[in-house]
């Protein structure tokens, strides 16, 4: 089915066309507007719907012209189809002019709609439509419950939208105990469950319902807790590729549990980021899962950052990537007074404090600017394990 939305002040036209476009049994149509939209609404429209077709009515070519031009600059590849009354070979050469090389005259001939939907479909497959999605989806995995994973997704996640011309969104994906509304005083009855299950037809006009913005992030909550309610690989999908055409950067707060969403989650991250601490349990888990990702070919994603780390204690990140078998990205001071005071406030921490200078330097990573890199030396921690200790990269293949 070709996903398709068409533009229209002539209402009565754009039913008709509905219908004939319905009746075909290959064209579906995601949204009509009874207007030509200014160029923020249509490029909004195009990210949140991602036609392939879509048809405009020829009430004012110099509408329509700029309406063809612009999304070309948005979408190149998107098939664009002019619809009309009446044939004036005047206008046809204009839009002709404007790139649209496919006209409809109504009442439509079926014959004539097919062959064309023949051509637009060849077209569609020489060139591929150049979607404008982002490459920045970031998971955040907990080593065990309670390392703080949701506390710097929360707080990195709010950081990177300080950055100029950076949008954020944010999405608790723990089922089981997701503690994002909690900790951020969401007040929302919509959550990812209502987002999974309308992604296959979300809009414009839906998603705003169901996201509530937090300082400059967008944040979707994971809901009341409902441990047997699990969401679909098909919802997963288009949940992601709607996310990843209207913001920057994305970040998925996970369970820990490793369920099948999320795994399908992990896929399209481009890093995961391992959470553990310095206690002997949290370093096994991390190795654990750390080995179970290498298994299922996503080990070199991982990036592992050391919260509520201490440089008094007698541990340090290279110990710690002994034991768990990756780099230590990064390491977060243990400050419960802040964390705790943030949530109390249901707002980030201090920006200002270690911790919030922490977070705003994984932000800045995650939105590919530069960062400094921070370097410990050996001791001999590892002895808590019986293990070998061997090299190790983000290269490195199964375990």
């Amino acid at each position: 089915m070709l996903r398709s939305i068409i533009l229209s002040p002539d209402r009565e036209l754009a039913s008709y066309l509905h219908r004939v476009l319905a009746d075909t049994g290959e064209v579906t149509i995601a949204r009509i507007l009874d207007h030509y939209p200014d160029a923020v609404e249509l490029s909004r429209v195009l990210r949140s719907h991602a036609p392939q077709l879509v048809f405009v009515t020829l009430d004012s070519p110099a509408h329509v012209t700029r309406v063809a031009a612009h999304i070309e600059q948005v979408m190149p590849g998107v098939q664009t189809v002019a619809v009309s009354r009446s044939v004036d070979p005047q206008v046809l050469m204009e839009v002709m002019r404007a790139g649209i090389r496919e006209f409809l005259n109504s009442p439509v001939d079926r014959n004539l709609l097919d062959d064309a939907l023949i051509r637009l479909k060849e077209n569609l497959s020489r060139k591929p439509i150049a979607h404008q999605s982002s490459e920045l989806l970031y998971s955040f995995l907990p080593a065990k419950p309670g390392c703080g994973a949701t506390t710097l997704a929360i707080n990195s996640s709010l950081a990177l939208t300080r950055h100029d011309n950076t949008s954020g969104l944010l999405m608790d994906f723990d089922l089981n105990s997701g503690m994002i509304r909690f900790m951020l005083k969401l007040n929302s009855s919509y959550s990812i469950l209502d987002a999974a299950q309308y992604a296959s037809t979300m809009d414009e006009q839906l998603w705003p319902q169901i996201v509530t913005r937090c300082e400059k992030l967008d944040v979707v909550h994971a809901g009341s807790l409902n441990p047997d309610i699990r969401v679909e690989h098909m919802q997963i999908q288009h949940l992601l590729d709607y996310a990843r055409r209207n913001y920057k950067v994305v970040c998925a707060d996970l369970s820990g549990n490793l369920e099948k969403y999320s795994m399908e989650i992990m896929h399209e991250s481009r890093w995961i980021f391992l959470v553990c601490t310095p206690e002997v349990a949290s370093l096994h888990l991390a190795r654990e899962k750390l080995q179970y990702l290498q298994r299922m070919d996503m080990g070199d994603r991982v990036r592992v950052l050391l919260n509520r780390f201490s440089k008094k204690t007698s541990i340090l990140p290279s110990e710690v990537e002994q034991v768990v078998g990756a780099p230590v990205m990064m390491t977060f001071p243990n400050d419960y007074t802040r964390v705790a005071q943030a949530i109390t406030n249901g707002t980030s921490v201090d920006s200002g404090s270690e911790i919030g200078r922490a977070c705003d330097e994984l932000a800045s990573r995650m939105v590919e600017r530069k960062s400094s890199a921070q370097a410990e030396t050996r001791r001999k921690f590892v002895e808590y394990f019986n293990i070998s200790p061997a090299r190790f990269s983000f290269d490195r293949g199964k375990s």
